[in-house]
């Protein structure tokens, strides 16, 4: 057995090893998917990532005889911590080899120093927003991976649960295969919603249309998300960057607005499915991986739902159906095989009927745990 030791990460030669041990980790694995590099090393980065602005984080680095052998990140995120009137500390990016030793070691070291720092509950794996990955993959390991989802191997679970960790809430992943024409039920909700309402559907041909919309979207989505476990509103600056982030790989196509009141009242973003592009380009876009990756983009089949959400007070009025029929219709359009709906919250009942209602299946699960200091 050689010498486990913990070290901070300090200096840019340790970051580069933080970011890419997951790649060693996951060496001998064909099917795993790489983090896109340009992102993690902005997300990292104290000066440029504004989330540093409101929360405290550290990254722990494992080696055994002199070599990295695992990571993990601490979060405090005292605006969420403020808003939820929470003391909770946060663990993410964790990974390791199938080791207990050095999961022990690395869990150990970030319930310490958030102890320290007075929180009284660690919860994880969840990194500063719900815009990043969240919980380990407990179930669904046959199936491809996507991006913005855990890419954990399975043994990361087990070793979690035996240092006491127990669940605190799963999220899940919705397979639908894509209808050969609209169902029913929806053609005759959505002629009844549009006929009843002053709702109008907004729908664009290409980025120059859309841009204008997304800072509103956003704005909107600060409101709507404001139940949703994990979430902190975004600031104006993260709102511009990021749009600007997603604008060079969103497909206007498949972006859906309603607008009420000469306001933006309801929207849903899918994204074609880019993660074979992203793994042939082994996560590095620059100089030539953004090719494979829009190449990939134009002739993908699958569609993932990425953001979605309506203002409080037009909820149950069929703004979900709406959107919903105008997604379903692009995908047929555009002959999409299927659609993902993208990690839904266990309790979020209004949008789980919705994915079975056109038969939607569960195929993957993520846990996010917690545990009392």
């Amino acid at each position: 057995m050689g010498e486990l030791i913990v070290k901070e990460v300090v200096t840019k030669k340790d970051l580069r090893k933080f970011i890419y041990l997951p790649s060693k980790v996951h060496k001998k694995d064909p099917e795993w998917l790489p983090p896109i590099y340009m992102d993690e090393r902005l997300l990292f980065n104290r000066k440029k990532n504004k989330s540093y602005l409101y929360a405290d984080a550290v990254l722990y680095l494992a080696y055994k005889d002199k070599k990295p052998v695992g990571r993990v990140m601490g979060i405090i995120n005292r605006r969420y911590n403020e808003i939820q009137n929470e003391k909770h500390g946060r663990f993410c990016f964790m990974e390791c080899f199938e080791d207990q030793e050095v999961a022990h070691a690395l869990i150990t070291v970030v319930e310490e120093w958030a102890r320290k720092n007075g929180m009284i509950k660690m919860v994880g794996p969840l990194g500063f927003s719900d815009k990043d990955p969240q919980g380990f993959q407990i179930e669904g390991f046959e199936y491809p991976s996507f991006i913005v989802s855990a890419t954990n191997s399975p043994y990361m679970p087990l070793l979690i649960e035996r240092e006491g960790y127990e669940k605190k809430v799963d999220l899940v992943n919705y397979f639908i295969k894509r209808p050969e024409k609209l169902p029913e039920v929806y053609e005759k909700a959505f002629s009844r919603i549009t006929r009843n309402n002053g709702f109008k559907i907004i729908e664009f041909k290409s980025k120059k249309e859309l841009k204008p919309y997304i800072i509103p979207a956003l704005e909107l989505m600060n409101e709507a998300f404001m139940e949703i476990y994990g979430f902190v509103p975004l600031n104006d600056k993260e709102k511009l960057e990021f749009a600007e982030r997603y604008l060079l790989i969103v497909d206007p196509k498949f972006v859906k607005l309603v607008e009420a009141e000469g306001s933006i009242i309801g929207f849903a973003i899918g994204l074609p499915d880019i993660s074979p592009g992203i793994k042939a380009a082994k996560g590095k876009l620059f100089p030539f991986g953004i090719l494979k990756v829009l190449r990939v983009s134009k002739r993908s089949k699958k569609l993932l739902m990425m953001l979605g959400g309506i203002k409080k007070e037009f909820r149950g009025q069929g703004v979900d159906v709406l959107m919903a029929v105008k997604m379903l219709e692009s995908c047929i359009k555009h002959k999409m095989d299927s659609i993902d709906i993208h990690l839904v919250l266990e309790t979020n009942t209004r949008m789980r009927a919705e994915a079975e209602r056109v038969g939607g299946q569960i195929i993957k699960k993520f846990r996010i745990y917690q545990k009392s200091l």
